[in-house]
Protein backbone atom coordinates (compact mmCIF):
# COMPACT_ATOMS: atom_id res chain seq x y z
CA UNK A 1 0.00 0.00 0.00
CA UNK A 2 1.09 3.11 -0.96
CA UNK A 3 -0.16 4.93 2.01
CA UNK A 4 -1.93 4.22 5.53
CA UNK A 5 -5.36 1.90 4.61
CA UNK A 6 -7.88 3.52 7.04
CA UNK A 7 -10.29 1.49 8.19
CA UNK A 8 -13.76 2.41 9.67
CA UNK A 9 -15.42 0.26 11.61
CA UNK A 10 -18.96 0.55 11.90
CA UNK A 11 -19.06 -3.01 12.82
CA UNK A 12 -22.48 -3.39 14.53
CA UNK A 13 -23.09 0.30 15.48
CA UNK A 14 -25.76 -0.08 13.10
CA UNK A 15 -28.03 -1.39 15.22
CA UNK A 16 -29.82 -3.87 13.21
CA UNK A 17 -30.65 -0.67 10.77
CA UNK A 18 -29.88 -0.27 7.06
CA UNK A 19 -30.72 3.14 7.43
CA UNK A 20 -28.38 3.42 9.94
CA UNK A 21 -25.63 1.41 8.39
CA UNK A 22 -25.72 3.83 5.26
CA UNK A 23 -25.32 7.03 7.91
CA UNK A 24 -22.17 5.38 8.57
CA UNK A 25 -20.80 4.42 4.99
CA UNK A 26 -22.05 8.47 4.71
CA UNK A 27 -19.59 9.56 7.89
CA UNK A 28 -16.81 7.16 6.62
CA UNK A 29 -16.65 8.50 2.82
CA UNK A 30 -17.32 12.06 3.93
CA UNK A 31 -14.14 11.65 6.43
CA UNK A 32 -11.58 10.59 3.84
CA UNK A 33 -11.09 7.33 5.20
CA UNK A 34 -10.09 3.67 2.81
CA UNK A 35 -13.02 1.78 3.56
CA UNK A 36 -16.10 0.91 5.72
CA UNK A 37 -16.40 -2.20 7.38
CA UNK A 38 -19.39 -4.36 8.95
CA UNK A 39 -19.68 -7.79 10.29
CA UNK A 40 -21.01 -10.91 8.94
CA UNK A 41 -22.47 -13.87 11.22
CA UNK A 42 -25.39 -15.53 11.93
CA UNK A 43 -25.97 -15.85 15.68
CA UNK A 44 -26.86 -19.57 15.45
CA UNK A 45 -23.12 -20.17 14.22
CA UNK A 46 -21.64 -17.86 16.43
CA UNK A 47 -21.92 -19.03 19.47
CA UNK A 48 -24.44 -21.09 21.73
CA UNK A 49 -27.84 -19.62 22.87
CA UNK A 50 -26.90 -19.58 26.79
CA UNK A 51 -23.63 -17.87 25.99
CA UNK A 52 -23.60 -14.34 28.41
CA UNK A 53 -22.55 -10.89 27.54
CA UNK A 54 -19.13 -9.40 28.29
CA UNK A 55 -18.83 -6.95 30.86
CA UNK A 56 -18.70 -4.41 28.70
CA UNK A 57 -21.80 -5.26 26.69
CA UNK A 58 -23.74 -5.51 30.15
CA UNK A 59 -22.79 -2.02 30.78
CA UNK A 60 -23.69 -0.70 27.33
CA UNK A 61 -26.98 -2.37 26.61
CA UNK A 62 -30.14 -2.13 27.93
CA UNK A 63 -31.70 -4.95 28.88
CA UNK A 64 -29.53 -6.81 31.73
CA UNK A 65 -31.58 -9.97 31.58
CA UNK A 66 -30.72 -10.56 27.53
CA UNK A 67 -28.65 -12.85 26.61
CA UNK A 68 -25.32 -12.29 24.25
CA UNK A 69 -27.34 -14.88 22.17
CA UNK A 70 -30.17 -12.22 21.86
CA UNK A 71 -28.20 -9.59 21.71
CA UNK A 72 -26.14 -10.42 18.53
CA UNK A 73 -29.60 -12.18 16.65
CA UNK A 74 -30.73 -8.35 16.36
CA UNK A 75 -27.72 -7.13 15.22
CA UNK A 76 -27.16 -9.78 11.76
CA UNK A 77 -26.64 -8.02 8.66
CA UNK A 78 -27.80 -10.95 6.31
CA UNK A 79 -26.69 -11.03 2.61
CA UNK A 80 -28.86 -9.25 0.79
CA UNK A 81 -28.24 -6.21 3.61
CA UNK A 82 -24.35 -6.92 2.92
CA UNK A 83 -25.08 -6.77 -1.35
CA UNK A 84 -27.36 -3.29 -0.63
CA UNK A 85 -24.90 -1.84 1.41
CA UNK A 86 -21.59 -2.76 -0.97
CA UNK A 87 -23.87 -1.01 -3.63
CA UNK A 88 -24.41 1.70 -1.33
CA UNK A 89 -20.19 2.07 -0.67
CA UNK A 90 -19.64 1.63 -4.08
CA UNK A 91 -21.88 4.49 -4.85
CA UNK A 92 -19.56 6.54 -2.50
CA UNK A 93 -16.42 5.74 -3.29
CA UNK A 94 -15.53 3.76 -0.59
CA UNK A 95 -14.43 0.39 -0.29
CA UNK A 96 -17.02 -1.88 1.06
CA UNK A 97 -15.40 -4.66 3.82
CA UNK A 98 -16.86 -6.74 6.02
CA UNK A 99 -15.88 -9.66 8.87
CA UNK A 100 -16.84 -13.06 8.43
CA UNK A 101 -17.32 -14.78 11.96
CA UNK A 102 -17.68 -18.68 10.39
CA UNK A 103 -16.97 -20.16 7.48
CA UNK A 104 -20.48 -19.81 6.24
CA UNK A 105 -19.69 -16.22 6.55
CA UNK A 106 -16.69 -16.86 4.67
CA UNK A 107 -18.71 -18.58 1.37
CA UNK A 108 -21.46 -15.63 1.45
CA UNK A 109 -18.52 -12.87 1.27
CA UNK A 110 -16.78 -14.64 -1.29
CA UNK A 111 -19.80 -15.15 -3.45
CA UNK A 112 -20.39 -11.20 -2.85
CA UNK A 113 -16.83 -10.66 -4.39
CA UNK A 114 -15.10 -9.10 -1.69
CA UNK A 115 -11.15 -9.25 -2.23
CA UNK A 116 -10.45 -8.05 1.40
CA UNK A 117 -10.89 -10.51 4.32
CA UNK A 118 -10.48 -8.77 8.02
CA UNK A 119 -10.48 -11.91 10.32
CA UNK A 120 -11.64 -10.41 13.75
CA UNK A 121 -9.47 -11.16 17.25
CA UNK A 122 -11.69 -14.43 18.56
CA UNK A 123 -11.16 -16.12 15.08
CA UNK A 124 -7.60 -15.98 15.71
CA UNK A 125 -7.51 -19.76 17.21
CA UNK A 126 -10.72 -21.19 14.71
CA UNK A 127 -8.18 -23.56 13.32
CA UNK A 128 -11.23 -24.87 10.18
CA UNK A 129 -12.06 -20.75 9.70
CA UNK A 130 -8.48 -20.29 9.18
CA UNK A 131 -7.86 -22.76 6.98
CA UNK A 132 -10.79 -21.95 4.70
CA UNK A 133 -9.79 -18.65 4.43
CA UNK A 134 -6.51 -19.55 3.58
CA UNK A 135 -7.19 -21.37 0.55
CA UNK A 136 -9.48 -18.55 -0.81
CA UNK A 137 -5.32 -16.78 -1.36
CA UNK A 138 -6.85 -12.93 -0.99
CA UNK A 139 -5.70 -10.38 1.19
CA UNK A 140 -6.40 -10.83 4.58
CA UNK A 141 -6.16 -8.34 7.55
CA UNK A 142 -5.42 -10.20 10.81
CA UNK A 143 -6.72 -8.68 14.34
CA UNK A 144 -4.71 -10.45 17.21
CA UNK A 145 -6.37 -9.63 20.04
CA UNK A 146 -5.96 -11.38 23.63
CA UNK A 147 -3.28 -13.36 21.95
CA UNK A 148 0.20 -14.12 22.14
CA UNK A 149 2.82 -14.15 19.34
CA UNK A 150 2.90 -17.50 19.79
CA UNK A 151 -1.12 -17.50 18.82
CA UNK A 152 -0.32 -14.88 15.93
CA UNK A 153 2.48 -17.27 14.27
CA UNK A 154 0.37 -20.24 14.45
CA UNK A 155 -2.52 -18.41 12.53
CA UNK A 156 -0.04 -16.94 10.33
CA UNK A 157 1.31 -20.88 9.17
CA UNK A 158 -1.85 -21.60 9.26
CA UNK A 159 -2.96 -19.14 6.65
CA UNK A 160 0.22 -19.42 4.48
CA UNK A 161 0.11 -23.41 4.55
CA UNK A 162 -3.27 -23.12 3.52
CA UNK A 163 -2.48 -21.50 0.25
CA UNK A 164 -2.00 -17.62 1.08
CA UNK A 165 1.40 -15.82 0.16
CA UNK A 166 2.36 -14.05 3.54
CA UNK A 167 2.88 -10.81 1.21
CA UNK A 168 -0.70 -10.65 1.20
CA UNK A 169 -1.03 -10.97 4.94
CA UNK A 170 -1.45 -7.64 6.90
CA UNK A 171 -1.65 -8.48 10.76
CA UNK A 172 -3.03 -5.80 13.16
CA UNK A 173 -2.01 -5.53 16.75
CA UNK A 174 -5.21 -5.17 18.74
CA UNK A 175 -6.22 -5.00 22.86
CA UNK A 176 -10.02 -6.09 22.89
CA UNK A 177 -11.00 -4.40 25.84
CA UNK A 178 -13.73 -1.92 25.39
CA UNK A 179 -11.98 0.79 25.41
CA UNK A 180 -8.86 0.15 26.12
CA UNK A 181 -7.05 1.67 28.95
CA UNK A 182 -3.84 3.60 27.84
CA UNK A 183 -2.13 1.59 30.12
CA UNK A 184 -2.40 -1.74 28.35
CA UNK A 185 -2.52 -0.75 24.74
CA UNK A 186 1.45 -1.41 24.19
CA UNK A 187 1.85 0.09 20.94
CA UNK A 188 5.53 -1.66 20.88
CA UNK A 189 4.02 -4.91 20.21
CA UNK A 190 3.01 -4.20 16.78
CA UNK A 191 6.74 -4.24 15.92
CA UNK A 192 7.53 -7.29 17.85
CA UNK A 193 4.89 -8.67 15.17
CA UNK A 194 6.52 -7.47 12.48
CA UNK A 195 10.08 -8.24 13.48
CA UNK A 196 9.29 -11.60 14.09
CA UNK A 197 6.73 -12.76 11.61
CA UNK A 198 8.05 -11.04 9.12
CA UNK A 199 4.62 -9.32 7.91
CA UNK A 200 3.33 -5.88 7.39
CA UNK A 201 1.54 -4.46 10.26
CA UNK A 202 -1.09 -2.39 11.71
CA UNK A 203 -3.18 -1.19 14.62
CA UNK A 204 -6.95 -2.14 14.68
CA UNK A 205 -7.71 0.74 17.88
CA UNK A 206 -10.51 0.76 21.11
CA UNK A 207 -8.86 3.73 23.04
CA UNK A 208 -11.05 6.56 23.90
CA UNK A 209 -10.15 9.23 21.45
CA UNK A 210 -7.55 9.42 18.30
CA UNK A 211 -4.20 9.40 19.78
CA UNK A 212 -3.35 6.07 19.94
CA UNK A 213 -4.14 5.33 16.24
CA UNK A 214 -1.89 8.44 15.33
CA UNK A 215 1.22 7.36 17.14
CA UNK A 216 0.73 3.62 15.66
CA UNK A 217 1.02 5.33 12.09
CA UNK A 218 3.85 7.18 13.52
CA UNK A 219 5.04 3.53 14.53
CA UNK A 220 5.28 2.54 11.17
CA UNK A 221 1.41 1.03 11.03
CA UNK A 222 -0.04 0.21 7.54
CA UNK A 223 -3.49 -0.23 8.16
CA UNK A 224 -5.45 1.65 10.89
CA UNK A 225 -8.97 0.62 12.06
CA UNK A 226 -11.21 2.26 14.40
CA UNK A 227 -14.95 1.88 15.76
CA UNK A 228 -16.81 4.70 14.83
CA UNK A 229 -20.36 6.07 15.65
CA UNK A 230 -23.07 7.74 14.75
CA UNK A 231 -23.63 8.97 18.93
CA UNK A 232 -21.78 7.27 21.67
CA UNK A 233 -24.93 7.49 23.49
CA UNK A 234 -26.91 5.09 21.64
CA UNK A 235 -27.73 1.55 23.25
CA UNK A 236 -25.60 -1.01 21.68
CA UNK A 237 -22.15 -3.09 22.74
CA UNK A 238 -19.47 -0.64 20.94
CA UNK A 239 -20.76 2.67 20.53
CA UNK A 240 -19.10 4.15 23.42
CA UNK A 241 -15.71 2.58 22.55
CA UNK A 242 -16.08 4.28 19.06
CA UNK A 243 -15.31 8.03 17.56
CA UNK A 244 -18.14 10.60 16.49
CA UNK A 245 -18.05 11.66 12.68
CA UNK A 246 -15.76 14.82 13.62
CA UNK A 247 -13.58 12.69 15.82
CA UNK A 248 -12.98 10.53 12.82
CA UNK A 249 -12.60 13.46 9.90
CA UNK A 250 -9.86 14.63 12.67
CA UNK A 251 -8.40 10.92 12.63
CA UNK A 252 -8.10 10.79 9.05
CA UNK A 253 -6.75 14.61 8.49
CA UNK A 254 -3.85 13.78 11.26
CA UNK A 255 -2.50 10.40 9.90
CA UNK A 256 -2.44 11.66 6.22
CA UNK A 257 -0.50 14.67 7.65
CA UNK A 258 1.95 12.25 9.53
CA UNK A 259 2.31 9.55 6.87
CA UNK A 260 3.86 12.85 4.78
CA UNK A 261 6.00 13.74 7.73
CA UNK A 262 7.44 10.19 8.34
CA UNK A 263 9.54 10.87 4.59
CA UNK A 264 12.47 8.70 3.54
CA UNK A 265 15.32 7.33 6.13
CA UNK A 266 17.84 10.05 4.34
CA UNK A 267 19.12 12.75 6.74
CA UNK A 268 19.46 15.42 4.57
CA UNK A 269 17.79 19.06 3.64
CA UNK A 270 15.04 19.83 1.92
CA UNK A 271 13.83 21.92 -1.14
CA UNK A 272 11.80 24.04 1.20
CA UNK A 273 14.48 24.41 3.55
CA UNK A 274 17.49 24.97 0.87
CA UNK A 275 16.46 28.76 0.74
CA UNK A 276 17.53 29.33 4.78
CA UNK A 277 20.48 27.70 4.58
CA UNK A 278 22.82 30.82 3.83
CA UNK A 279 20.12 32.96 5.67
CA UNK A 280 20.46 30.81 9.34
CA UNK A 281 23.98 29.67 8.95
CA UNK A 282 26.90 31.93 9.92
CA UNK A 283 30.56 32.89 7.91
CA UNK A 284 33.80 34.07 9.68
CA UNK A 285 34.14 37.99 9.74
CA UNK A 286 36.15 40.70 10.66
CA UNK A 287 35.03 41.38 14.56
CA UNK A 288 36.74 44.96 14.24
CA UNK A 289 38.79 46.64 11.64
CA UNK A 290 41.99 44.08 10.60
CA UNK A 291 44.35 45.88 8.74
CA UNK A 292 46.53 43.84 5.92
CA UNK A 293 49.10 42.34 7.36
CA UNK A 294 47.79 41.09 10.99
CA UNK A 295 46.93 37.81 12.25
CA UNK A 296 43.88 36.41 12.66
CA UNK A 297 43.56 35.85 16.25
CA UNK A 298 39.87 35.19 18.00
CA UNK A 299 40.03 38.73 19.20
CA UNK A 300 39.85 40.28 15.79
CA UNK A 301 37.67 37.59 14.04
CA UNK A 302 34.15 36.71 14.82
CA UNK A 303 31.27 34.10 13.39
CA UNK A 304 28.02 35.67 12.26
CA UNK A 305 24.83 35.64 10.26
CA UNK A 306 24.21 35.11 6.86
CA UNK A 307 26.65 31.95 5.92
CA UNK A 308 27.63 33.65 2.60
CA UNK A 309 31.61 33.99 3.33
CA UNK A 310 33.45 30.91 4.74
CA UNK A 311 32.10 28.31 7.19
CA UNK A 312 32.54 28.25 11.04
CA UNK A 313 33.94 24.79 10.58
CA UNK A 314 37.10 26.70 8.78
CA UNK A 315 37.36 28.47 12.14
CA UNK A 316 40.95 26.24 13.03
CA UNK A 317 42.30 26.82 9.83
CA UNK A 318 42.12 30.81 9.39
CA UNK A 319 43.64 31.29 13.09
CA UNK A 320 46.91 32.14 12.61
CA UNK A 321 46.86 33.18 9.27
CA UNK A 322 48.05 36.40 7.71
CA UNK A 323 45.31 38.86 6.43
CA UNK A 324 46.39 40.07 2.73
CA UNK A 325 43.84 42.88 2.52
CA UNK A 326 42.30 45.10 5.27
CA UNK A 327 38.90 44.11 6.68
CA UNK A 328 36.19 46.10 8.09
CA UNK A 329 33.68 45.10 10.52
CA UNK A 330 32.02 42.27 9.72
CA UNK A 331 33.22 41.79 6.20
CA UNK A 332 33.82 38.11 5.53
CA UNK A 333 37.03 36.92 5.78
Amino acid sequence: MSRVFIIAEAGVNHNGSIDLAKKLIDVAAAAGADAVKFQLFKAENLLTKNAQKAAYQIKNTEDLNETQFEMIKKLELDQAAHRELIAYARSKAIIFLSSPFDEESIETLVALGLDIFKVPSGEITNLPYLRRLGRLNKNIILSTGMSTLDEVKRALALLVDAGTAQDKITVLHCNTEYPTPFVDVNLRAMMEIKNACGVAVGYSDHTLGIEVPIAAVALGASVIEKHITLDKNMLGPDHRASIDPDELTKMVAAIRNIEQALGVPIKTFTASEAKNRTIVRKSIVAKKMIKVGEVFTEENIAVKRPGLGLSPMLWDDVLGQVAKKTYQEDEFI
